[in-house]
């Protein structure tokens, strides 16, 4: 009954919920078929009317689009021919800003017209046209405005020689007349215009230009030029008198001076005239015509006045480097004077820098002399000598105790340029003339050469670091040029002239001998770089030796074989009984002396005397040595030969020491005539000979006295007894002395 009753409870709790749920159920079946009936009538009905509707829309969103664009292109024209036609009103009455300002504008109007993609009329070609035509107009107006401002009176060549210049003029009509006064100056006006038409720069690139040809580089490379202005009511007039100028040079002072002027009158009647720059990277758009023009022609003038005016002005030895701060100081105040005028801008342009850097253009400059004279040094003739004695010593200028103290006083350096005595500190002394150069010419060229040596390593001493070890480097320099330049510039000469050659010779010994010292004789400051040794020449002396040495032996080459083709005309000295046959020989040995005696005279006073009798002596023993092999090779010779031979062989002996002249007087060279044995090597092979030719064959054998003989001294016991059957008939006499010869 329990279970029953449960059942039924819960049934009956049930019952209601079930009957809920089919409610809702029905409910959401009305709810469905509505939305059915809705979704069928939006399809049908409402979707269509929505799809006209945007249609519709569209449309009419593209129409608005069209007219819009249509109307702004109108816009665009109709600017465009506003523009033109202010232009052209404001053109008539002058008024030039106002003019290319609009006619800037119609150019705005159209590049936007001609920017539209897609939009392509015929009629921008002829508005583009007319732009041009528009422009081109007013930059003729302008362009007479300009060259009514602006008149250069140049000379009809187009040269800009001193000569032209003082008939070139520049005037200037800026300046406004009476009734302008009100509106302005027409200058500003004018040129205004141009930069608004970007044309400014064209125009003002053209008169820079003029500018730097007619006026600012004469002024520069012609010192006797005098800038003159003149005021008149209505124009001003720049122009120059040509006056006898003082120095060669302009001072830099005075020609900042005359620059200064020049811009000072510019400034005044032309370029301090304020502009609107547009699309420049200015602060405010303003910008002066000075400041345009500077930019234009500042580096042109800037490299003038380096290369004309500044490099001239270094000055070339120490003592004068204290007296450059004034230069330094006009060029700081011309400068500032040009900023002033707003010229220039920026700091320290490179004419202050270079201004500046003076002592290493000092060192550069002094190095670029010194090579420069010494070159010349070079270049000239060789002929032109001085004659130099152990005493000689070279001479210096005094330089100046250096300001500084901070380093020994000068030496008084003379004292160790002596060509004779060194003196080597603290060393004992040497002999006087262990380092002394024995008497000789050399050429004054070369003299000079080695003063200027002196000089420069003088100047180093009182130097800069810098400037010392430059100087120093330099000195060696010159001492390379000699080696390289000298052989090949004077190498026909030296060739061709013996004379020179013995000069050329002398010069590289002298050379070769102060190398040796030079460069101990100068304490430097820079202890450093100079010091220990690193400054000495002495590495260069071995090749200048060989160079003189190298010279010398050439000519002594070309001498010899002149004598030995002389010597071949002589026949061999052989059967010297026929007439003809002695004519040559003679003539032959004539010719060699005539040579020697030559060659004597144009040594003579040149080579030192030892220099001197080695060379003839060497020349001549190559005569007798040569004389002598072709008679031993003979192989018959009669009595009348033998005697003639002999007569030949006596003019050698006493005419040959006559050539022998070393010194200018005469009577102190017969002792060097009588020394020609020690000279010539086959003097007394000569002589032994000469008594062959003369002995009989007793006589021979006596002479050559069992190999012991002066004769053994001389010939071979072979060359002996090849003259020996040269001379004596085959006798049983002549077999008894042949066999003694052995």
């Amino acid at each position: 009954g329990e279970v029953c009753n449960m059942i039924n409870k819960k049934y009956s709790e049930f019952l209601p919920s079930m009957q809920s749920a089919e409610e809702l159920v029905a409910q959401v079946d009305r709810l469905s078929s509505n939305i059915d009936l809705l979704r069928a009538s939006i399809e049908n009905e409402v979707q269509r009317d929505l799809n006209v509707a945007v249609a519709e829309f569209t449309e009419l969103k593209q129409q608005l689009e069209r007219d819009t664009l249509v109307l702004s292109v109108l816009k665009k024209l109709q600017e465009f021919d506003r523009a033109i036609k202010e232009h052209k009103t404001a053109l008539l009455e002058k008024k030039y800003v106002a003019a290319a300002q609009q006619l800037e504008k119609a150019r705005g109007s159209l590049r936007n017209l001609e920017s539209r993609k897609g939009f392509e009329l015929k009629i921008l070609r002829a508005l583009g046209t007319e732009l041009t035509v528009q422009t081109q107009n007013m930059l003729c107006h302008l362009g007479e405005e300009w060259q009514k401002l602006i008149v250069w009176q140049l000379p009809p060549s187009k040269e800009s020689s001193l000569e032209a210049v003082v008939h070139s003029e520049l005037h200037l009509h800026t300046m406004p007349s009476k009734e302008e006064e009100v509106a302005g100056p027409p200058v500003a006006s004018v040129l205004q215009a141009l930069a608004v038409l970007g044309e400014l720069h064209t125009r003002l690139k053209a008169f820079g230009q003029l500018l730097l040809k007619y006026i600012l580089k004469p002024v520069i490379s012609y010192p006797s030029l005098q800038p003159l202005t003149e005021e008149r009511p209505d124009v001003l007039i720049l122009r120059f008198k040509s006056e006898e100028p003082a120095l060669d040079q302009s001072s830099p002072m005075e020609v900042f001076d005359k620059i200064k002027l020049i811009f000072e009158v510019l400034h005044k009647y032309l370029l301090n005239v304020p502009l609107e720059q547009p699309g420049e990277d200015r602060k405010d758009g303003r910008v002066t015509l000075a400041e345009l023009l500077g930019e234009l022609i500042w580096e042109e003038l800037s490299n003038c006045l380096i290369q004309n005016c500044l490099v001239n002005s270094i000055p070339s030895n120490s003592s004068k480097l204290e007296q450059y701060t004034e230069v330094i100081k006009s060029t700081e105040e011309f400068e500032k004077a040009l900023k002033n005028m707003q010229f220039l801008k920026g700091d320290t342009t490179d004419l202050l820098k270079y201004a500046r850097n003076v002592n290493s253009h000092f060192a550069s400059k002094k190095c670029q002399d010194v090579i420069a004279a010494a070159r010349n040094l070079m270049t000239s003739e060789i002929h032109n000598t001085v004659k130099i004695t152990p005493e000689s010593c070279v001479t210096l200028p005094q330089l100046p105790d250096p300001v500084s103290g901070d380093h020994s006083k000068m030496q008084k350096p003379s004292n160790l340029l002596h060509n004779g005595t060194v003196n080597l500190e603290g060393e004992t002394r040497l002999s006087q003339y262990t380092f002394s150069l024995p008497t000789c010419r050399i050429s004054s060229s070369v003299e000079q050469l080695m003063e200027l040596v002196y000089q420069t390593l003088l100047e180093a001493t009182v130097s800069t670091d810098q400037c010392c070890v430059q100087l120093f480097y330099s000195v060696r320099r010159i001492f390379q040029l000699f080696y390289e330049v000298v052989p090949t510039y004077h190498k026909e000469s030296l060739q061709k002239f013996p004379q020179l050659a013995a000069i050329h010779h002398n010069n590289c010994m002298y050379l070769a001998h102060h190398l040796l010292t030079l460069g101990h004789q100068f304490r430097y400051r820079t202890t450093n770089i100079l010091s220990n040794g690193a400054a000495s020449f002495v590495d260069l002396v071995p090749a200048f030796r060989r160079l003189g040495m190298e010279c010398f032996k050439a000519q002594m080459r070309v001498q010899k074989g002149e004598i030995l083709e002389r010597l071949s005309s002589a026949r061999n000295f052989s059967n010297m009984d026929d007439e003809e046959n002695f004519r040559a020989a003679n003539k032959a040995i004539r010719q060699v002396l005539h040579q020697l005696k030559r060659l004597g005279q144009v040594w003579q006073d040149v080579f030192p005397v030892n220099v001197y009798c080695k060379a003839m002596g060497t020349l001549l023993n190559t005569a007798l040595a040569e004389i002598v092999t072709r008679i031993v090779a003979l192989e018959d010779i009669s009595a009348e030969d033998a005697d003639r031979l002999y007569s030949l062989c006596r003019i050698m002996v006493e005419e040959g020491p006559q050539v022998f002249t070393p010194l200018p007087e005469e009577e102190k060279n017969k002792k060097y005539q009588e020394e020609v044995p020690v000279y010539v090597e086959k003097w007394m092979t000569f002589k032994e000979l000469m008594i062959i030719l003369q002995a009989n064959l007793q006589e021979i054998v006596d002479q050559w006295a069992d190999g012991k003989g002066p004769l053994a001294a001389e010939f071979s016991a072979a060359e002996v007894k090849s003259l020996i059957r040269a001379l004596f008939q085959n006798t049983e006499r002549r077999a008894a002395a042949l066999a003694k010869i052995k």
